[in-house]
């Protein structure tokens, strides 16, 4: 049906003004004459601009109605702008005052303008600017922005900023009520909890600084060594770092202890990567016969200015005192980045950025403060509280008839009634958090968990999308050999062992002739293959041969250690080349190789993608490299080019000189490089498996039974992904996977959506490239149709695209996401997202330090979700509405109080009763919510369909609020009015039986909310009674000790207490029995 839907023109003004540019550019074109191509690239403009006449087949009513939006593409629909007062209202205010702010920090905080500079080796005197100085600071505030930033913080929440209104209120002698405590005492407490929080956590952050800028180095001076800070470094100066040593500020890398002049460093702090990266010695010192020769020349160092890009460098090394002068290139390789650790050897480096222009500090961001959906629910519900406070208050006035000073009353009535939003709210919620944070790091089926961020944990509850990386996340990034593919002959897993004979042969030939002192043997028949190249190579040379170029295009050096013995550290990159001579390498291989031959090889390995148009034509490359990745199985192409000695000395001459330029550096080596990147002889394909982590199947079942829609961002090839896609059951097999084919522009764009909007229930697959391009024309239509999706594969994703896929979701689906992986390319991924979790794995500890929860396995974001997720999420809506309750039912006596005894601004409890009701006789009770489970966690990780409920939200919405607050006016109008009937002679009673009715009403409401009894629980309800009973002897102002003592105080209050509650408990009942909720049923 939809095949035959036709797709008509747009009746629009935009039509007919492209018409009109065609027709102009046509006419143009009449007359241009030699220039005959450009008439055909306005056509190709105008057929995408007649895009804006075609539709895109959102929805089937799109097509039945004429009028519909879906008729017009999104760049048509544009929104008239708000004018004048209404975008003032509308949130021009914020925007402008944000402006004013953000203009004002800028005056304060002017940049200094990055420049290039020229560094005197150890003269940091000839400096021409001034450096920062060499300190990290990771501190938010100094000593005189700690109190009013904290403050600021804090009061920029509306529940805070209006009690501290409130408080300050009491300090004007006509709107005095009650006592000052009564006000300022829970506010008191709230903000020296938070500030002895910060100034602990500032106190801790400080001494971190200090002991980093306080470690000490060697500095080389004319005088010998000296003891130097690491903050008192400069630029220029050279600095000794030994082994497993920071590398205090960025340097460039002039002598080692090693005798290669090159050494190895840990780089798992600045990149996240776990492997060591080589760096090379400047020659021009490091052939320097003594370290005290680095003072007898005259050199510099050009440095390009500070960059944020840490695998980039471009700068010269100068040598003056000779003739001609020394010229250097330093690239990357040449580099001692801060923060990294010195693997091997002992370095002497001079600095050329410190502090704030080093690359591990430009690449610092301050993370987002991440605010949960929970947190911002209540802020709105307390703003609807405020506006019930108010219209109680102006009813109040009203009924008095704006008598006398009328505004004084309304004020002090908004005072009477502020207990309507409770204080006590942020606190019951901060300290539920941290429970909530402690018990999740207790939990001993999740070890290693550890919660780095307190504030969100109700976030994992209510998860709809869960973005997650493939390599280390859901793989094991362990990478078995298990393919080698030479075209004519594959070599498996099982045939490993008939590798191991071909390569035995050439060596045991040259052991054999070794062993018999006859050398020319060995040669003679490596001469007659060389001289006779067209005869075609055997299995065995061919298998020798891949094998070589293997183990000659990684990096893998043995490191001595003292105890350890030998290791090796393997470094992969997508392309990584070998330029140095082929005879000397060959030799180390054979030591019996022929001087004679001249024949230099230059071997190279790479992706698929970048190698298929390097090689030489074959046949059969991309099926097999197609059949692997269908396997799951990671490809690499290796290939090699014979060189004369001519070809080398041209290709070396222009590369040397390609490495000294200063502008566009790269670009000229990486075209000195494809030079020699043509008409490679294709050696093998090789194929590694990258296992899958135990219990991803189940985990990913789970999730999707939960409700949560998968989506995997990786940078791997497509078919890889669709691989693993399937294989971990992410696309469950009975599903249909839709692959979104390339696009470039938009008409192709445009054409594969409209394929795609007519397939049903299948999973996509697309590319970073198209997605790209899709995102450019058409953002909305593509996120539409990919939330509709079961799962999403994105391949090929650049770790910018990973978080911009993340912020897309939010504003689109306007749904809760949260975002896992395990590498330092997933990190901005993982800060986007609501929640963030990171995998501590084999790429380094960057991702879990950056993340807000941090595990060690995938299978544990199961329990995490269901079980923890999901009782933070229904614990904390029941603590806060319950503490709303708490607010709510004191003022809804405050209320009939006021209203009986003629509308009088009088408050009903004073001084301690107040403090003491919303602190030391409910608190605990109220606290040990926190503690409640409707099931046990077993249940919730075998019905994770329980999960899908509190993605609606249900547990907290202005529907449960509102059940609330009619609970409150109920409860709080028989407690008032039952001890208004009851009283006898005195006001004083009237507080007694009232105050206590109401504490053993919360007290037996705390119980009716549990579901699941702790005993602690059960502790704090017999803890709160027995506190409260204990205070009545000391209470004389308040209550009177002869009349509480008596049966008919009992009585009383035990009445009025089984009215309030005794409904309530046959009202849960009969729901329970009539309509039971879901989890009700597993428990039963």
């Amino acid at each position: 049906m939809a095949d035959q839907i036709p797709l008509y023109p747009v009746r629009s003004a935009a039509a007919a003004a492209n018409r009109k540019r065609a027709a102009y550019y046509s006419a143009a074109g009449l007359g241009l004459g030699p220039g005959a191509e450009r008439p055909s690239r306005y056509q190709l403009e105008d057929e995408s601009a007649h895009l804006d006449e075609m539709p895109l087949m959102m929805s089937e009513e799109g097509f039945e109605n004429d009028e519909s939006d879906y008729h017009t593409l999104p760049r048509a629909r544009v929104t008239q702008r708000k004018r004048g007062l209404e975008w003032f209202v509308c949130g021009g205010w914020k925007f402008l005052c944000t402006s004013c702010c953000d203009w004002l920090v800028n005056i304060c905080q002017r940049k200094r303008e990055l420049k290039a500079r020229t560094v005197w080796l150890g003269y940091p005197e000839k400096c021409e600017e001034k450096h920062p100085r060499n300190s990290i600071k990771n501190q938010k505030y100094n000593v005189f922005t700690f109190i009013p930033g904290v403050l600021y913080e804090q009061f920029k929440f509306f529940l805070n900023l209006y009690f501290l209104v409130v408080s300050c209120s009491q300090f004007v002698p006509a709107l005095k009520i009650g006592y000052l405590y009564t006000y300022w005492a829970p506010l008191g407490f709230v903000l020296a909890v938070t500030i002895m929080r910060e100034a602990i956590d500032e106190f801790r952050r400080f001494q971190r600084d200090k002991e980093v800028n306080s470690q000490l180095y060697s500095k080389l001076t004319v005088r010998g060594k000296v003891q130097v800070k690491s903050s008192d470094i400069q630029v220029g100066d050279l600095i000794i770092v030994e082994k497993n040593q920071r590398i205090p500020s960025d340097m460039v890398f002039l002598r080692t202890s090693e005798k290669a002049g090159s050494c190895f460093i840990r780089t798992d702090q600045l990149d996240g990567e776990t492997d060591w990266k080589l760096k090379v010695a400047v020659s021009c010192t490091q052939r320097l016969p003594a370290l005290g020769d680095l003072f007898s020349i005259s050199a510099y160092v050009y440095a390009q200015k500070p960059q944020l890009d840490i695998h980039s460098f471009e700068g010269t090394f100068t040598r003056e005192d000779c003739d001609p002068p020394i010229h250097e290139s330093l690239s990357i390789e040449n580099t001692l980045w801060a923060s990294t650790i010195v693997a091997s050897g002992t370095v002497i480096g001079v600095v050329i950025y410190t502090g704030k222009e080093t690359r591990s500090v430009m690449n610092t961001s301050n993370p987002k403060n991440k605010v949960g959906l929970l947190d911002l629910e209540l802020n709105q519900l307390t703003k609807a509280l405020f506006v019930a406070l108010v219209a109680l208050s102006v009813v109040m006035v009203t009924l008095q008839g704006f008598v006398g000073p009328w505004y004084r009353n309304l004020f002090r009535f908004l005072l009477l009634f502020s207990y309507i939003i409770p204080i006590s709210l942020r606190v019951n919620l901060d300290m539920g958090k941290a429970a909530y944070g402690w018990m999740i790091m207790k939990d001993e089926s999740i070890p290693g968990t550890v919660v780095r961020t307190s504030t969100i944990p109700e976030e994992l509850g209510r998860l709809v999308y869960l973005l997650t990386d493939k390599t280390g996340t859901l793989t094991q990034n362990e990478m078995v050999f298990k393919r080698l593919h030479l075209g004519t002959v594959s070599y498996g897993a099982d045939t490993m062992d008939e590798i191991q004979n071909h390569l035995r042969n050439p060596y045991s030939q040259q052991m054999q002739s070794q062993a018999s002192g006859n050398n020319t043997s060995s040669t003679l028949p490596r001469k007659a293959q060389s001289s006779a190249p067209k005869v075609r190579k055997s299995v065995s040379s061919r298998v020798h041969e891949a094998v070589k170029a293997i183990a000659l295009c990684h990096n893998v050096t043995p490191v001595y250690e003292p105890r350890a013995g030998m290791t090796g550290e393997a470094e992969y990159t997508e392309a990584d080349q070998d330029f140095s001579d082929g005879n000397r390498t060959y030799q180390a291989a054979s030591p019996d190789e022929d001087e004679s031959t001249t024949e230099i090889m230059f071997y190279m390995k790479g992706a698929d993608v970048a190698m298929s148009s390097i090689v030489q034509y074959n046949d059969w490359l991309e099926e097999e490299c197609g059949n692997m990745a269908r396997e799951g199985l990671r490809t690499l192409v290796v290939a090699k080019r014979a060189l004369t000695e001519e070809q080398y000395q041209d290709f070396e001459s222009r590369y040397s000189q390609a490495k000294l330029s200063i502008h566009d550096r790269a670009l000229k080596v990486a075209a000195v490089v494809e030079s020699l990147e043509r008409e490679m002889e294709l050696l093998c394909l090789t194929g590694v498996e990258d296992q899958l982590q135990a219990d991803v199947r189940p985990t990913l079942e789970m999730l999707r039974n939960a409700g949560i829609k998968i989506w995997m961002l990786t940078g791997d090839k497509l078919e890889t992904a669709t691989c693993i896609a399937k294989s971990s059951h992410l696309v469950s097999r009975t599903q249909d996977i839709h692959i979104f084919r390339p696009v470039t522009n938009r008409g192709e764009a445009h054409l594969e959506l409209n394929a795609f909007r007519r397939k049903h229930d299948c999973a996509l697959v697309i590319s970073g490239d198209s997605l790209e391009v899709c995102l450019k024309y058409y953002e909305h239509e593509l996120v539409e149709l990919a939330c509709q999706c079961p799962a999403v594969v994105c391949c090929r994703c650049s770790p910018t695209q990973k978080a911009h896929i993340v912020k897309l979701l939010q504003q689109h689906a306007g749904r809760r996401t949260c975002a896992i992986g395990d590498g330092g390319n997933d990190v901005s991924m993982i800060q986007a997202a609501d929640c963030g979790i990171g995998i501590e794995g084999k790429e380094g500890r960057q991702a879990s330090l950056a993340a807000d929860f941090s595990i060690t396995q995938f299978k544990h974001i199961g329990r995490l979700l269901m079980v923890h997720g999901r009782s933070s999420y229904k614990r904390s809506a029941a603590l806060g509405q319950f503490v709303m309750h708490r607010g709510l039912i004191i003022s809804t006596m405050q209320a009939v109080f006021s209203s009986v005894f003629y509308f009088a601004s009088v408050p009903l409890y004073q001084g301690f009763l107040m403090v003491g009701y919303a602190t030391l006789y409910t608190m605990f009770p109220v606290f040990s919510l926190v503690l409640d489970q409707d099931v046990k966690p077993e249940m919730a990780m075998l019905y994770p369909e329980l999960y899908k409920d509190l993605t609606k939200g249900r547990s907290l919405s202005f529907k449960t609020f509102l059940v609330w607050v009619l609970i409150s006016i109920y409860q709080g109008g028989i407690l008032m009015y039952g001890a208004l009937l009851l009283f006898e002679s005195e006001f004083v009673h009237v507080v007694a039986i009232s105050f206590t009715a109401l504490i053993l009403t919360e007290l037996l409401m705390v119980a009716l909310t549990v579901r699941t009894w702790h005993w602690l629980m059960a502790v704090a309800e017999v803890l709160s009674l027995g506190c409260y009973v204990a205070s009545l002897a000391f209470l004389n102002e308040y209550f009177d000790v002869a009349f509480i003592t008596t049966v008919t105080f009992v009585w009383k209050v035990s009445a009025i207490t089984v009215v309030s509650c005794l409904p309530l408990y046959v009202l849960k009942y009969l729901k329970r029995k009539l309509s039971p909720p879901s989890y009700s049923k597993l428990t039963s």
